[in-house]
């Protein structure tokens, strides 16, 4: 189970990360296209600036994951070099309990949120609903999971100080 649990983030995370890079991708074309229109045709397109939003939004929430993932997310190096080297297991359960739970608050409150969103439109932009942007709460939420449970059963701790 381990494995399979291991190797299913694995490659959720990676999906995870490549739609990010995707995303910053897009918000970064989107910030050109902007310039360009602004400063070399001297026509702004006003609905570019609105529209970036979108991809930095899903762009953060597809990457927790791999913070999640790498150990990077809940910084506890102070404590975790003061506990002796048996607790240090508990720590690790303590902070996964409590990164699944906030990760388990976003997800159902992200949920309800894009449900309720989906009737409003981003300004500037009417015919695009806010559920697009709001639905990128639960979704990272759930690919959180998969690497909090991941990074329980095989650690990595990325930070300067404790990095393995």
């Amino acid at each position: 189970m381990k494995a399979f649990i291991l190797v299913l983030e694995s490659w959720t995370t990676r999906i995870a990360m490549m739609l990010a890079c995707l995303m910053l991708a897009v918000a970064a074309a989107l910030g050109v296209f902007q310039i360009f229109t602004r400063f070399v045709l001297e026509q702004p397109a006003e609905w570019s600036e609105v529209l970036i939003r979108f991809p930095l939004i899903w762009m953060v929430f597809l990457g927790i994951p791999m913070a999640f993932r790498q150990g990077a997310m809940v910084s506890v190096d102070a404590l975790y070099r003061a506990v002796p080297t048996g607790a240090k297991r508990v720590l690790d359960l303590v902070v996964a309990l409590a990164a699944l739970t906030l990760m388990l608050i976003v997800l159902w409150w992200g949920w309800d949120y894009a449900v309720r969103g989906r009737v409003q439109t981003m300004a500037g932009l009417e015919s695009l609903s806010m559920f697009w942007a709001y639905i990128a709460l639960p979704v990272g939420a759930t690919f959180s999971l998969l690497g909090i449970v991941a990074n329980y059963l095989d650690p990595r701790r990325m930070e300067l100080e404790t990095a393995q």
